[in-house]
């Protein structure tokens, strides 16, 4: 007898474990008859898990820690016993504005410090000019994509609350809002740079990978209490994802996973771009410009897949930062109890490992991260909203 599941997603490439253990039968190898509900908000996927509509969901990392926290929303437990994905996102900039931060560029453009104080630049003689604040688009206030643009700007002096406007969009909508003049840039995963760039109307400014090393970014989020009464299928579910992962990891399968994350309605756009998405093999400019990194998107390989608690309390750091939550042991053994290595493991029948507090994010600038101490790490960032 198989198990019904109701899971949401958001067309996203990182979304790919989870439509591929169900398109390619791992899920009902399992026992599992999933049924995938695709959405375009982030809001949406969340509160629909945590009320109970959707057993499971493809969930932004931070924002599984803020329900968990209770931050910007009612509290419900989650907890994440899978990475769909470390890093993936990518920073998109309008022809006009990287026209103007390469005009203003000292260094590498692929250098985000270079990039970063370029902008400062560009802010500083826009303000001077009586232009307007430039807008950049993110997906959700706890979302990767907000803090990943947060820590490069500020890195090079731009307070991004006092001299540029953030505003939310769902992914789906960034490309329209860029091409209409709504936004400058915008920071989203795959495949939507792509699909700007494609289009003409964007120009790839950076990779994820060239801010942060290794980013958690999307999880297989469920809540607490319904893993706790369903651990069996939980455990089925981890399976199935895993086999998909490594499915999607071989090369030679790139090709067919393509195909089947393109159908209209999985993510809906080329499998051409999704698998240059997947080679980590993305073009950067309407000119054509190709950029390739074996660090792009990690779907499973590397370890990619096991959940580590270093990630999310440096998510928590994030929201620390920025004044979204409160320094606190409490909150940051919550936050880092959310990612569950553990589960995986169990699964998976492998055995665990011991916890590694070392820095496993890599980011380009300040301190090595130390998730024992967020308060120390924080210190060190002359651009923050800290709460006293």
């Amino acid at each position: 007898m198989t198990k019904p599941l109701c899971i949401g997603f958001i067309p996203l490439v990182d979304a790919a474990a989870l439509i591929v253990a169900v398109d390619k039968g791992f899920a009902a190898a399992e026992g599992l008859d999933v049924t995938l509900v695709r959405e375009v908000s982030w809001s949406n996927v969340r509160d629909k898990l945590n009320i109970g509509l959707f057993d499971a969901a493809h969930l932004l990392a931070p924002v599984a820690i803020a329900s968990s926290l209770g931050l910007g929303h009612v509290r419900v437990p989650i907890v994440a016993p899978f990475n769909l994905g470390l890093n993936g996102n990518a920073i998109t900039v309008s022809p006009a504005l990287h026209a103007a931060i390469m005009a203003e560029i000292d260094g590498d453009r692929f250098d985000p410090m270079a990039t970063a104080r370029a902008l400062a630049r560009v802010v500083a003689k826009r303000r001077k000019n009586g232009a307007d604040a430039l807008t950049f688009g993110m997906t959700f206030p706890f979302s990767t994509h907000n803090y990943q643009l947060r820590f490069w700007m500020a890195a090079g002096g731009v307070d991004p609350d006092e001299d540029v406007r953030l505003v939310v969009l769902p992914p789906p909508y960034m490309v329209d809002s860029l091409a209409n003049g709504h936004v400058d840039a915008f920071c989203v995963g795959a495949p939507w740079n792509s699909v700007a760039v494609d289009l003409g109307v964007g120009h790839i400014l950076h990779f994820v990978s060239d801010i942060l090393v290794c980013a958690a970014e999307k999880v297989l989020a469920v809540r607490q209490n319904w893993s706790e009464r369903n651990a069996d299928i939980l455990a089925a579910l981890i399976r199935a994802a895993s086999r998909a992962s490594e499915f999607i990891e071989q090369p030679q399968n790139r090709t067919e996973a393509a195909r089947i994350l393109a159908q209209p309605e999985r993510i809906g756009v080329d499998a051409d771009v999704i698998q240059r998405t997947l080679d980590g093999r993305l073009k950067i400019s309407p000119d054509g410009t190709m950029r390739e990194s074996s660090r792009y998107l990690l779907v499973g390989r590397e370890g990619a897949a096991r959940p580590d608690p270093v990630q999310a309390a440096w998510l928590y750091a994030q929201m620390a930062r920025w004044g979204q939550a409160s320094i606190s042991p409490e909150a940051l053994k919550t936050a880092k109890a959310v990612f569950r290595p553990d589960l995986y493991d169990a699964a998976l029948g492998r055995e665990g490992r011991v916890a590694d507090t070392s820095d496993a994010v890599g980011a380009f600038a300040g301190p090595a991260f130390d998730a024992n101490d967020i308060a120390g790490h924080l210190a060190a960032f002359d651009i923050s909203r800290r709460k006293s």
